[in-house]
């Protein structure tokens, strides 16, 4: 087999091959031989029927095609493989096959025509990176506090009581709005919601402002079981629902249960209940470093965002559309997930709620998706410049991090796919390598 490149615009080639009349005659052979396996003709058994009857009954046009299918097969392979090695060119689409050639009793010859990660011409990133500014992390006392009484909340006992609804209660609700049914949002709690005609539930402690200003004011006083018809209330204009600022919706609420809250009291014994903590300040101590730790990761990851983003800016290439449309089908496929999961309806209603089709959302990921293609090409060829690379060790052991997260680990081991879950981490594992070297520039 011998191939020749042609590079064409848009980060795509052209492989021309050819394979010899000898090698192209095996091909014929295997074609005739694999056709034939299931051919029934008497007095022969089925799979011993004699190459020429064969080639007779099936005619040498299905056979001469069928031949052609299995070199391309494997000659494009063959040929991917040796750029690979010596071009370093490495495809990233299906090929597009034209057959130039075919016929007995002559060399056989096709082009491929595929796309390719481009080469892309980096400015002096160290450069770039050590001019970005990290910022101080900054962290107030009263984090810790606010960190505390999430934890009391968490550890909190609640008890049925016949009394009114006060503020500092946990209760049950029911609502319901016309009004809300055409909308693709919860109006109340500003979450998404997946039927609001059939009435939405919630659960809260009344009175820290989970719901909209003056909604929860109607649910004090009320008692389990009691309900009101009737409760206007205005849409403040923060509210992300733009169309109906300043409007009023009406809603009917019924109280499902009313329950006391009795927190626990924070001190020595609170700590020493959520692990080993000696005391209260030994849990103080281990929730200021867990905040400053992740307030340094939050920052860490601001850093990158803009290294890479500024990289950018000065890189020109030809960003192969197949790639950006890989990544927008990824996305999109993430937030059906997502609305089944979340939503619990079928991604047609998605639709219908807000007023969309697939194809618009699918191009309002464009941008955004070809920002990750551009991001993975930069953090590609830097890895490349700086030899970056992952041993089989390292590999090893993050694989077996990864599957100690799973709550049942020889499930996962059963679920995920190895060769997938080996390529996933060891790239992630090589991108935390250069973005690791970036931030090292930074002055």
């Amino acid at each position: 087999m011998e191939s020749t490149v042609k590079q064409l615009p848009k980060s795509q080639i052209e492989l021309k091959i050819e394979v010899p009349i000898n090698e192209f005659n095996s091909f014929i052979d295997r074609a005739t031989l694999n056709l034939g396996k299931d051919l029934e003709v008497k007095g022969f058994r089925k799979g011993k029927v004699p190459k020429e009857i064969i080639e007779k009954e099936i005619g040498p046009e299905k056979i001469l095609i069928e031949a052609a299918d299995l070199a391309v097969r494997e000659n494009y392979q063959k040929a991917v493989r040796q750029l690979m090695e010596k071009n370093k060119i490495t495809p990233v689409s299906e090929p597009k096959i034209e057959i130039q050639k075919l016929s007995r009793g002559d060399n056989f010859i096709f082009l491929a025509k595929t796309t390719i990660l481009p080469e892309i011409k980096l400015p002096d990133y160290k450069n770039i990176a050590a001019k970005v500014e990290r910022k101080e992390t900054k962290f107030e006392e009263k984090e810790v506090l606010e960190a505390l009484k999430w934890l009391q909340k968490s550890r909190a006992k609640f008890a049925l009581k016949n009394q009114p609804a006060q503020k500092g209660d946990f209760v049950e609700i029911e609502y319901w709005s016309p009004q809300i049914s055409s909308y693709p949002q919860n109006i109340v709690t500003e979450k998404n919601t997946a039927s609001q005609q059939k009435g939405q539930k919630d659960k809260f402690i009344l009175g820290e402002g989970h719901l909209l200003p003056g909604f929860e004011e109607q649910i004090v006083g009320m008692r389990a079981g009691e309900r009101k018809d009737r409760i206007s209330i205005s849409i403040p204009e923060n509210h992300p629902l733009k169309k109906t600022v300043g409007e009023k919706i009406n809603f009917k609420i019924k109280v499902n249960s009313v329950q006391n809250v009795e927190l626990p009291e924070i001190g020595n014994q609170f700590a020493k209940t959520l692990g080993k903590f000696e005391n209260l300040e030994s849990l103080k101590k281990n929730i200021k470093e867990g905040l400053i730790l992740e307030k340094q990761r939050a920052e860490s990851q601001r850093v990158r965002r803009e290294i890479l983003e500024k990289i950018g800016q000065e890189v020109k290439c030809d960003i192969p559309e197949v790639l950006v449309e890989r990544e927008q089908s990824q996305m999109l496929g993430n937030l059906k997930k997502n609305v089944s999961d979340s939503l619990k309806i079928s991604f047609a209603d998605y639709l219908s709620k807000i007023k969309k089709t697939e194809k618009e959302i699918s191009e309002s990921f464009l941008t955004e998706a070809r920002k990750k293609v551009m991001n993975f090409l930069i953090l590609r060829e830097i890895g490349k410049r700086e030899k970056i690379e992952v041993s089989e060790q390292e590999l090893k052991e993050e694989i077996n991090k990864m599957l100690k997260q799973h709550s049942d680990v020889n499930r996962a081991h059963e679920n995920l796919d190895p060769e997938k879950l080996k390529e996933y981490t060891k790239e992630a594992i090589k991108n935390e390598k250069i973005f690791q070297l970036l931030e090292s520039f930074i002055r």
